[in-house]
């Protein structure tokens, strides 16, 4: 079967006060984690951002884009990312992807990380979240506090992730990149905000003395920069 890769992870960014925390090295259930964390996405709906005041529409949700001084055809635009093969959108892959079960050490195994990455982001799991990124790395070494304060911004956080690339083998050391799209809402003004960049993700090869840990898919970089979106 034939079809493009691009899997869409809505995330309700919820950044409060968090007291700082060490990094540890506490292995993550990458599988588990994306289902409680999508769960908990579901849980929270539209009304996840501390908006006391929303009205609740027809269909369950929220209205946090309505007040009392608004006619109620006066809403926010839905986010409108590009689409794929678009400047500024993902890439529109159309190379056949096997459905069958990946092994955690593939390539797609790493695409999977970086969904649940997000996922996490969105379920306010952000240690779990800090704890995919590889030791030493720039995340890795800030607190929670400021790693969960960096996403306070936003009232609305989202991604599509496109196909891996190719696994980059080097000695003894294992990378792969990801392309991601985000696209998202600025708290402050309810403005859009649209990035497109790629995760890139490092693991230690299957080699003497490497650990369980050192051998699974770690975030070594997130590197996204701004676009502009249709409308």
């Amino acid at each position: 079967m034939t079809r493009t890769l691009l899997l869409s992870v809505s995330l309700l960014v919820l950044a409060g006060c968090a007291e700082s925390e060490p990094v540890t090295n506490t292995p993550v259930d990458i599988n588990a984690a994306a289902i409680d964390a999508q769960d908990a996405i579901d849980a929270y709906g539209d009304n996840a951002f501390g908006n006391d005041d929303a009205e609740v529409n027809p269909a369950g949700g929220a209205d946090i884009n309505k007040t009392d001084d608004e006619a109620p055809d006066n809403r926010l635009s839905p986010l409108n990312p590009l689409a794929p093969g678009t400047p500024g959108g993902l890439s529109d892959d159309r190379t056949p992807v096997s459905e069958a079960s990946f092994t955690p050490d593939s390539a797609q195994g790493a695409a999977n990380v970086v969904q649940t990455y997000y996922a996490l982001l969105g379920a306010r799991k952000f240690g779990e979240a800090r704890a995919l990124w590889r030791p030493g790395s720039a995340a890795a070494g800030r607190d929670l506090a400021a790693f969960t304060a960096s996403f306070d911004r936003y009232s609305e956080y989202h991604a599509n992730i496109g196909a891996p690339g190719r696994i980059d083998p080097g000695a003894g050391q294992r990378f792969v990149t990801v392309p991601v799209q985000v696209y998202a809402r600025i708290k402050a003004d309810r403005a859009p905000s649209y990035e497109i960049g790629s995760v890139t993700l490092h693991r230690v090869a299957d080699v003497d003395g490497a650990t369980a840990e050192q051998r699974q898919w770690k975030i070594d970089a997130i590197a996204l920069k701004p676009t502009r979106a249709t409308r």
